[in-house]
Parts: structure tokens; sequence; C-alpha cells
């Protein structure tokens, strides 16, 4: 494989780096000399950075870039890219852009005709969703739902329906109200998986459907402290969830039930829950 020296970087260059979401050991070699050999690296945090350049003693200049003066800086930025400067764009922690700056200064250069150069390496989104047995050949990433309960239940409505798995971001002092709003708008049997604190010392992953995870994580205040990913399971048609047999069983049977006794019957042999069925009974008949 081709190793990557100081000589290879290129002038007027823009490079996506991304950083540790917790386990320093985490940062590949790439990411470690490009920070090395760039001329200034964008910060979200300079303080933050600086601590993470010192443990690997990498001596660079930084330049703050965050969420309140990137539209203003990124102009700053391309005339350096233009004059023929290397730089290196970081966030905190993950990948920048990943519901971190840099989409404003990406952009720019793109427009620009300036080279952006992406590394690959840590994304919360992604290491939560391949440890969370949910499936991952379709899934939406949809960053930190709205922080008011009307704008969060808007959102979730307008998710209900979503097929593919979907990854959200939540805050600690928002997560237990988060929650409940998943029971309110995705219902209570959808299956939720919380990642939490992921690559860390107290890293956790429990999935369970979203009323007994809000129970859980109820249970003790450790469960709802740090940085945390959640993953919902995509939303799957009455049909595809019930078994064929327990279909067919349930329409035999109302031919000579009623269709609150039959979906009971139906639901007792087949081992599924009865509210299922009658739920699915009244879809197909306001359906004919």
């Amino acid at each position: 494989m081709k190793q990557l020296d100081q000589s290879e970087i290129s002038v007027g260059t823009l490079y996506i780096v991304p950083t540790p979401i917790g386990n320093l050991a985490d940062i590949t070699q790439r990411a470690l000399t490009i920070l090395a050999s760039v001329d200034l690296v964008a910060a979200e945090d300079t303080r933050h950075t600086g601590m993470l350049l010192q443990h690997f003693a990498i001596n660079a200049r930084l330049f703050s870039l965050h969420d309140h003066n990137e539209q203003q800086k990124a102009d700053v930025l391309i005339n350096k890219l233009q004059q023929g400067e290397s730089i290196a764009l970081v966030s905190d922690a993950g990948t920048p852009l990943i519901n971190d700056p840099g989409y404003h200064l990406v952009t720019r250069c793109r427009q620009a005709g300036l080279k952006v150069v992406p590394l690959p390496g840590a994304c919360a989104a992604i290491t939560a969703l391949s440890a969370s047995g949910l499936p991952s050949d379709r899934f939406c990433y949809e960053g930190f739902l709205p922080a008011k309960s009307k704008g969060r239940r808007d959102a979730l409505r307008a998710l209900v329906e979503e097929p593919r798995t979907l990854i959200f971001y939540e805050s600690t002092h928002r997560l237990l109200d988060c929650l409940a709003d998943m029971v309110a708008e995705l219902g209570e049997d959808r299956h939720v998986v919380l990642a939490r604190e992921i690559t860390k010392t107290w890293e956790s992953i429990y999935g369970a459907p979203v009323a007994e995870l809000l129970a859980w994580v109820q249970e003790d205040d450790n469960r709802r402290k740090g940085e945390m990913v959640l993953i919902v399971a995509g939303y799957q048609s009455q049909e595809e969830t019930l078994p064929i047999e327990s279909l067919r069983t349930l329409a035999l049977l109302q031919t000579e039930l009623p269709l609150k006794k039959a979906a009971a019957l139906a639901a007792e042999i087949h081992g599924v829950k009865k509210n299922a069925l009658y739920k699915y009974a009244l879809t197909q008949q306001s359906a004919e």
C-alpha cells in the first residue's frame, strides 16, 4: 500500500481530517502525517485540537473555524489556499462536516476549483451502526432532532414510515424526552439501540423496543451520560412483521368469528400480538 510522506502534501489543498471520537489510538498514520505537514490546521476548537496535537508531539499553526464564524472566515482560508498553502480541517471529534463545521468552506473550495482531499476515519454514526444489529445496507442519518418536543415530534412523525434504519445523535439532558417522543410517534414496539460513549472506557450498546429502552435508561442515571447515538429500526408494514401463517389463520377465522375474537385466537395460535393482527385486519377492510 502507498505510504504518505511530507513531500507528498499538495500545495493549495484542503484536507478533511477525521480525529478520534474517544480512543486516541483510532487516529490514522495518514492523519498524523498530514496534521504535522500542512501549513495550517483549521479547528472547531483550537484548545481542544491543541491538546490532541500536543499528545502526538505535533507543532502546527491553528486557525479557529466554528459554526459561528465559518461563513466569514471561509474567505480568509480560500485566499490562503489560492496562495498555495495547504490546510487541514478538523472538528472536535470524528469526521468534519458530519454534524460539525466545514460545509461552507468545502462548498466554497469546490466552487473556486480548489482541491479537496478527504481522509477516512472515525465517525460516531457509522461506528454505532456497525454494532447495532440493525440493517446497515440502507440507512438514513438525521443528526440531532429539534430541541423542543413539538419540533421533535413533528420530525419523528415525518419519519414514521421511513423504511431505512435511522441514525440520530442526542444529548444527555434531552435523551429521556426524546425516547418518550419516540414512543408516542413511532410506537412502543419500534426497536431502538442506544450506543453510548463509543470507543471510550464506559462504552455501552443496548437495544430494545423503545418503551423498554426508555424504562432501562430511567433505571440508572449513568445510562444517559456521555456522547450518544440512537439507531432506530426502519418502518416495516404489518404484512412484513406478521408471519404469513398468522394472516392466513386470521382470514379463515374471520369467516366465522367477529374480528376481535378472530384476531385474539390467531395471535394465540401463532404467538404474535393480537393488536397487530387486529390493526392489520382493519387496514385491509378500509382498503376494500
